[in-house]
């Protein structure tokens, strides 16, 4: 088992980089990549060596309007990448909304769980975390996966009354009080504002990443995960690149991972490893300058 300390890995003062490791039939970028358990394996010690921190493994498409994979496939996935992985020497995050499928992952070395519905889907779920002792990422969202709460998991979702910085922060925050009530302690929460998810336009999107010190201001460590959203191609599009590639939307992530990283986010969530680590080793520099200068 990989010996992390996980008091350092929240405490962290430079950003990290969080490796995507989709082992689904359906994500909207990677989707059917990484289904064959040896190849879902070699994909994460690539993503390793391409300098990734952390692994963030998920089995469940949660692209608007997919449909939920059964409990056994996800465990039988998640489980199967999590024995490959442990041994060498990953840090494993497991993006599950399912408390067995955590516990399972969790008892075989795991050491983060990545819940974005924030502890509300799976009420067992931040119990499961308590008891494990495990760090917590709370993700703001409030549309469903269809099949759970409805079949279009952002309709109706996507107005903030209060304008979207004031309300995802409201809300975020009586997320993490709810999944405290259950037993989790501070010191193992991070916290994501939940980019793309009920957000599917630029004008909700870029005022939480401006806004990321209004994050950062509760005190939590702050994820964003902003890679090959839907927002990014609309900026694309805005700019007159009609049609943009895989490439022209992982050199925009790029871009905001190193915007990230210079407002002092704790880690980037991110499909290109490599694109993004040398764009956070300038963040975390140019953050580490200015600190001096003051």
């Amino acid at each position: 088992m990989t010996d992390v300390n996980l008091q350092a890995l929240h405490d962290v003062e430079h950003t990290l980089v969080m490796g995507v490791l989709n082992i689904t039939e359906d994500s909207f970028s990677d989707g059917g990549l990484w289904l064959d358990p040896d190849k879902a394996a070699q994909h994460g010690r690539d993503m390793m060596a391409a300098g990734a921190d952390i692994i963030d493994i998920g089995a469940e498409s949660t692209r608007p309007g997919a449909k939920r994979v059964s409990e056994e496939d996800e465990h039988r996935r998640i489980t199967g990448a999590v024995e490959a992985l442990i041994p060498a020497g990953a840090v494993l995050s497991i993006d599950t909304t399912r408390a067995s499928v955590a516990a399972a992952a969790l008892e075989r070395g795991a050491q983060i769980i990545n819940d974005v519905s924030g502890g509300t889907l799976d009420a067992e779920l931040p119990h499961v975390v308590a008891d494990h002792d495990c760090l917590y990422i709370v993700q703001h969202w409030r549309g469903w996966l269809a099949g759970s709460k409805g079949a279009n998991p952002d309709q109706d979702t996507s107005v903030y009354e209060h304008g979207v910085l004031r309300d995802v922060h409201d809300e975020l925050m009586r997320q993490v009080d709810g999944v405290l009530a259950a037993g989790v302690r501070p010191e193992r929460i991070i916290i994501d504002p939940g980019l793309g998810f009920s957000k599917p336009g630029i004008g909700h999107n870029l005022p939480l990443l401006t806004g990321l010190e209004t994050f950062r201001a509760t005190g939590y460590p702050v994820l964003i995960g902003q890679s090959r959203k839907r927002f990014i191609s609309a900026m694309l599009a805005e700019a007159g690149v009609d049609e943009p590639t895989m490439a022209d939307r992982d050199g925009v992530t790029a871009g905001l991972s190193a915007m990230c990283a210079e407002h002092g986010a704790w880690a980037v969530r991110v499909h290109d490893v490599a694109a993004s680590r040398s764009a956070v080793i300038a963040g975390n520099v140019w953050r580490a300058y200015r600190q001096s200068q003051d």
